[in-house]
């Protein structure tokens, strides 16, 4: 997935905890069957190897290197190691900032890991961006605005106005089934543009019916993103994929 995916009938899955899965071999196996491109992110460096072990020979599935935001108070010491990590993938995340807590001290650790990160995205300039914004999206732009590196704003929650701001930046969003059945999911979405959505699961943590979603989900989330924009599935499913290749592609 180093290069754009040029497979029509292919889905994508912009965020999902694979190695989180009771059988993660299992799910990887059968987003190749299905050919969804996944993004295989991480919640801390030292699960990074596993994770990258597991997606090792895939065709579809990428590990992506992480930290995230909840965990950065008991495992900031895993810093250096996630910059020894950058090396080994073009994928970062899951990276962000979560503002449910209230402690103003993890909230400056957040944004202090984060701003990190990006200043080592930004010498790498290709590296891909799924970034957890919850209750602190506007912290989050104003850190990665002006970065090279491409971002993708992973189940977005913020205002308009930030929404707004992310599009001024460039960055993309990644949607699932909980967004699209949600009032204010739905809403969002629709004033995102559409050449910058993906789908993601956000898998095992999204539940399909009454098992966590897994990368195939996307199926139905593609379904169902086609009945909120009027489209066909066929449409969506094209222009998801068209919307990754544009992520991937660089700059010349």
């Amino acid at each position: 997935m180093n290069q754009p995916p040029d497979q029509a009938q292919a889905f994508v899955d912009a965020h999902c905890h694979i190695d989180l899965y009771k059988a993660p071999r299992r799910t990887i196996e059968q987003a190749e069957k299905d050919r969804i491109y996944t993004i295989a992110v991480t919640n801390a460096p030292s699960v990074f190897a596993h994770t990258a072990g597991l997606v090792a020979g895939s065709r579809y599935v990428r590990a992506a290197i992480g930290l995230h935001p909840e965990l950065v108070h008991s495992h900031r010491h895993e810093l250096e190691a996630f910059h020894d990590c950058l090396t080994q993938t073009r994928y970062v995340g899951e990276v962000g900032l979560d503002y449910v807590t209230l402690d103003e001290e993890i909230r400056s650790q957040q944004r202090l890991v984060l701003s990190t990160v990006a200043g080592w995205a930004n010498e790498a300039a290709d590296k891909i961006l799924t970034v957890h914004s919850r209750r602190a999206a506007r912290d989050v732009i104003s850190i990665l605005s002006g970065i090279k590196a491409r971002v993708i704003l992973h189940w977005f929650s913020g205002t308009k106005k930030d929404l707004e701001r992310a599009v001024e930046c460039g960055f993309f969003f990644s949607v699932n089934n909980a967004m699209l059945r949600s009032e204010a999911g739905r809403a969002l979405i629709l004033q995102m543009p559409r050449e910058r959505v993906l789908t993601e699961t956000d898998g095992p943590f999204v539940q399909d019916g009454q098992e966590p979603a897994t990368p195939s989900t996307v199926k139905t989330t593609v379904r169902e993103l086609a009945e909120l924009w009027g489209r066909t599935s066929d449409d969506v499913q094209a222009s998801t994929l068209d919307n990754l290749k544009m992520l991937l592609a660089t700059d010349a």
